[in-house]
């Protein structure tokens, strides 16, 4: 019930936004950042709730996973609302929102069971709590700059394509650190405690590499060749598909050592 309250809390806060977007006087709506918090906040009392309930912390399965990514998500989307004053912001926030919301679509269908269950022996470490919190809050900057990268693809103002261009960046600067550390230090170190290796070349850890290889090019490029504007663009969405593909993808399409989660 909590998780489906959040769920229509991100909808009524998507609606507000587009209902600002649409109007002639282009104002920064005043709240709907607010309902933003109060579903980042409801969303972590499910997996508050969740984590006491299986003794504990609840992001071992697709629908606890996808509860904390919204949820993150929500919170960045608040803080950078809340920070920035750029007029881009809106469109940014918007589209953000609404991967927040098909995220918990997900959630909420069958493909994501919702059982109160304690998670298999293989998947009660810490460093699996620590790999999986860490990758999806990096992912969440990259859901910001994914939808930067578009918006810049598509809009003609050059003042404005320099400010997505910019907060593109930041937002991978940001996460990428932490996806880094997340995804592959302490998913290495977890995988050594649940299966004896650092590395298996298991189809996750394959496009967790992919992945991370593609945000590595993004930032080679900018940094050593000075790379700016379509093909940073290019890069960032190319990056955050495969982060999709390596959650979504890899569950369900490919077997591996991660299938059971």
């Amino acid at each position: 019930m909590i998780a489906t309250i959040a769920f229509a809390a991100m909808i009524v806060s998507g609606v507000i936004q587009v209902i600002y977007l649409l109007r002639r006087q282009r104002k920064i709506d005043p709240f709907s950042h607010y309902i933003l918090l109060a579903a980042a906040v409801l969303l972590l009392t499910v997996t508050i709730d969740r984590s006491i309930r299986i003794r504990f912390v609840a992001v071992t399965n697709t629908f606890e996973s996808l509860v904390f990514f919204s949820a993150v998500i929500a919170l960045v989307l608040f803080v950078y609302r809340l920070r920035a004053k750029d007029r881009t912001i809106p469109y940014i926030n918007f589209g953000a929102t609404m991967v927040a919301i098909a995220l918990l679509a997900v959630a909420s269908s069958p493909i994501a069971p919702k059982d109160v269950a304690p998670p298999i022996p293989a998947l009660q470490s810490y460093w699996l709590v620590l790999h999986v919190t860490l990758s999806f809050i990096g992912e969440s900057f990259f859901v910001v700059a994914f939808i930067c990268a578009i918006y810049y693809l598509t809009t003609g103002d050059e003042e404005r394509k320099k400010n997505l261009d910019r907060l593109t960046y930041t937002t991978i600067a940001i996460g990428y650190p932490i996806f880094t550390v997340g995804a592959l230090i302490f998913g290495a170190v977890w995988a050594q405690n649940a299966w004896g290796a650092y590395w298996s070349w298991d189809p996750k850890e394959t496009w967790a590499l992919i992945t991370w290889l593609v945000y590595t090019a993004y930032l080679h490029t900018r940094f050593v060749k000075k790379f700016r504007g379509r093909v940073s663009a290019v890069l960032a969405i190319v990056g955050f598909v495969f982060t999709i593909f390596t959650f979504f993808g890899v569950n369900y399409l490919l077997a591996g050592l991660h299938s059971y989660a």
